[in-house]
């Protein structure tokens, strides 16, 4: 069985406020059509679950190796699957860049499992796992072209509009994520206001793109550009209007 795991951008990425330990967000989440990973089941004889692709992580660190271990857990038929079956990971999208890769590459992974060992899990359910090993896995659950995610990322409801031509640049930058987030609550901290965010929800992602600056639409491209100074458009000879998905370092723009 073989399957792609699309990556995704952020339209736009507004902060809403705190919960424990994450910040709830308020963002529109598109899949990118034409850039993708492939997630390939080969059959053999394994000893454990073997994990193959070039990853910048340990298997333990994976996200895919994390959910076969709920996945596990919930039925035997799991563990017993991967004895004659190995997973291959094809890597097209770039990693700690804030497109959503590993994010993906667990939903796409969980979703094929729940169909080759007949788990009979809904989208819901699987969306309640997903959520519990990173807050960008259940957009990639629903396997929705356009959606708006909110809460912590729990909350996926699909956005319909025309398919978009993302085109994305990775700069040789790897974002750290807690980093640019620390900045944010230290130097830009703000809470989109209910209306506003109401109106983004609402409007189509192109509209967004033409009338929203790359920091009107991220939240976090200023703390970002903060800590990796190098992180302007104009550096890679890209568009002037480059929208900067998650914490970075993609850019992308729309033709």
């Amino acid at each position: 069985m073989t399957k792609k795991s699309y990556a995704k951008v952020n339209i736009f990425l507004k902060i809403a406020g705190k919960r424990d330990n994450y910040h709830e967000l308020v963002s529109r989440f598109v899949r990118v059509q034409n850039l993708f990973d492939t997630i390939t089941f080969e059959q053999g004889t394994f000893d454990e679950f073997t994990l193959e692709g070039n990853f910048g992580c340990t298997t333990q660190q994976n996200t895919i190796f994390k959910a076969y271990l709920k996945l596990s857990a919930i039925s035997s038929k799991v563990e017993e699957f991967f004895t004659s079956h190995k997973v291959t990971v094809d890597k097209n999208i770039p990693e700690f860049a804030g497109l959503g890769g590993g994010s993906s590459n667990c939903a796409t992974f969980m979703i094929m499992v729940n169909q080759m060992c007949s788990l009979g899990l809904s989208k819901d359910a699987l969306s309640e796992i997903a959520v519990t090993i990173g807050a960008d896995v259940p957009f990639f659950i629903y396997e929705y072209d356009s959606a708006n995610v909110t809460g912590i990322g729990e909350i996926v409801k699909p956005f319909e509009e025309e398919l978009l031509d993302i085109h994305t640049y990775t700069p040789n930058i790897e974002c750290n994520t807690g980093l640019i987030f620390k900045s944010f609550r230290d130097n830009h901290y703000k809470e989109i206001s209910i209306e506003d965010s109401k109106k983004l929800l609402n409007m189509k992602s192109i509209d967004i793109y033409n009338s929203m600056s790359i920091d009107e639409a991220n939240d976090l491209y200023k703390p970002a550009l903060e800590n990796y100074s190098e992180l302007t458009p104009k550096n890679y000879s890209l568009p002037i209007n480059c929208y900067f998905s998650g914490s970075g370092s993609s850019f992308f723009y729309i033709t």
